[in-house]
């Protein structure tokens, strides 16, 4: 007598696991919340919590400590708001179109992400060490990726670094489009201009006119000539 081999029962989640994994989501939803209004100064696990519906208690045993929570709430926020990539702008050959690129897709996320990025910013030195490094060195790879193949040296290249930094800056667009109601197109075209003047080497100091006394001495010899 043969027996038919046991068909391998379909997998299936058990409602307990869904329930935490569910769980999980709404904490993570309810702090990428609080550092979005109040800030990650002012966000507490009480609060975190209260918002998300269940005890402190809850929070820890998903969470364990500030570190894996930053990690959880930054994968949920910039899967929704992903950064601009500036692997793709090191292809642009030239230097100012890659340059309008960069500002044009920074500032459109500046726009739309403005909020979470003005108490973050604010509050940076509250962020656990992990996610403060990953954040801003992101702008150093920006930064990187705009500098890459200028040959400007000296105090030229010192200027032109800190131009290009000053542009990419959140707080530049801040005050070029919120505060000076600039069009992101005219804030482009200022910051593009002033790195290329930045990258233009100073002229020397304008000569000084001769006194009458050195006209006069030149003059005297001159004649002895």
């Amino acid at each position: 007598m043969t027996t038919q081999p046991r068909q391998p029962r379909p997998y299936r989640k058990s409602k307990r696991a869904v329930s935490e994994l569910e769980t999980r989501q709404r904490i993570t939803e309810a702090a990428v919340a609080l550092h979005q209004t109040v800030g990650p100064a002012r966000t507490s696990v009480k609060a975190i919590a209260a918002r998300a519906g269940v005890d402190r208690a809850t929070v820890y045993r998903h969470f364990p400590d500030e570190q894996a929570l930053f990690d959880a709430c930054t994968s949920h926020y910039y899967a929704r708001h992903p950064m601009p990539d500036p692997g793709r702008w090191i292809a642009i050959a030239d230097r100012d179109e890659r340059l309008r690129t960069a500002l044009a897709e920074l500032y459109a996320w500046y726009g739309e992400t403005e909020q979470m990025l003005a108490t973050g910013i604010r509050d940076v030195e509250h962020v656990p060490a992990g996610s403060r490094e990953a954040f801003l060195g992101y702008f150093q790879t920006v930064h990187a990726a705009l500098m890459a193949g200028r040959r400007e040296r000296g105090r030229t290249r010192l200027r032109l670094a800190g131009a290009i930094g000053h542009a990419i800056n959140f707080h530049t667009w801040h005050s070029l489009v919120r505060e000076q109601q600039l069009s992101v197109d005219e804030a482009i075209t200022l910051m593009t201009a002033t790195v290329q003047a930045a990258g233009q080497p100073t002229p020397g100091p304008p000569r000084q006119p001769r006194s009458a006394t050195e006209r006069s001495r030149s003059s005297a010899h001159a004649r002895a000539k």
